[in-house]
């Protein structure tokens, strides 16, 4: 890998969409093996898989995989832990403010 150079791949994947009561997700996995690493980008290819209500839908596609420079993946893994502590500001609870 480059420092300033992207290289990009295709990897067959196997894509469920779940849209239950139980359980509402989208994942992907690479039949090859492939990771994917901080600063890295996928895009599955294809037109989009829509689950019914209910339902849970698995379909074999192709994803290209953009992997991040060096310099990128420097980037990410430095500032990562403050993207990480912006969804920490937020908190539920079950009291009820007047």
């Amino acid at each position: 890998m480059g420092i300033l150079k992207r290289k990009v791949e295709t990897a067959p994947c196997t894509v469920e969409v779940s849209h239950k009561f139980e359980s509402l997700h989208a994942h992907v996995r690479f039949n090859n093996g492939a990771v994917v690493n901080p600063g890295d980008s996928v895009i599955v290819e294809g037109p989009p898989i829509m689950a019914a209500y209910g339902e849970v839908v698995t379909e074999d596609r192709i994803a290209k995989i953009t992997r991040a420079t060096a310099l990128e993946r420097a980037w990410t893994r430095a500032t990562g832990d403050f993207e990480f502590m912006e969804l920490c500001e937020f908190s539920f609870s079950e009291e009820r403010l007047s």
